[in-house]
């Protein structure tokens, strides 16, 4: 249906993004608030730090980390210097660039990651893979993946 040249959701398409957006939310809602009491830190400290320690020498561009965890550069900044303050991570120029700035995870951050590892794979089990089928899961992470690409 077409009113004022707005292509409108169908009742279908419209019921799954309502389910899709309160879901999603709701989902990272859990996820954060069993990371801050099991482990003291918000979902997006666990993201950024599980991303450093998955990185070749548990280093990262600062603006590479921002693309790979899908936030502002400011944002990204904001989490590091929290992170820096607890000792997980400190910044160094980029090597070979003096404009770029590194974060590089300590080994007090490692720690931190994988102890808060543990609640959050928990988590995401019962909220979410112990929830669908893994053909339906598989599915999901697809037609996500190929909504990261479009945007």
């Amino acid at each position: 249906m077409s009113v004022s040249g707005v292509n409108w959701l169908d009742d279908e398409q419209q019921e799954a993004w309502r389910h899709y957006i309160r879901g999603s939310r709701a989902l990272e809602t859990a996820l954060d608030s069993e990371l801050q009491n099991a482990a003291g830190m918000s979902l997006s400290e666990y993201e950024l730090l599980s991303m450093l320690s998955e990185a070749p020498d548990r280093v990262l561009r600062m603006s590479a980390l921002a693309d790979l965890i899908v936030q502002s550069r400011s944002r990204v900044t904001h989490t590091a210097n929290r992170l820096a303050r607890r000792g997980w991570v400190e910044r160094r120029a980029a090597v070979g660039d003096g404009r770029g700035v590194e974060l590089m995870l300590t080994e007090s951050g490692m720690d931190a990651v994988l102890q808060a590892a543990q609640s959050h794979v928990t988590s995401v089990r019962q909220h979410l893979v112990d929830v669908i089928d893994k053909d339906a899961l598989i599915e999901l992470g697809r037609t996500m993946s190929k909504v990261c690409e479009r945007l």
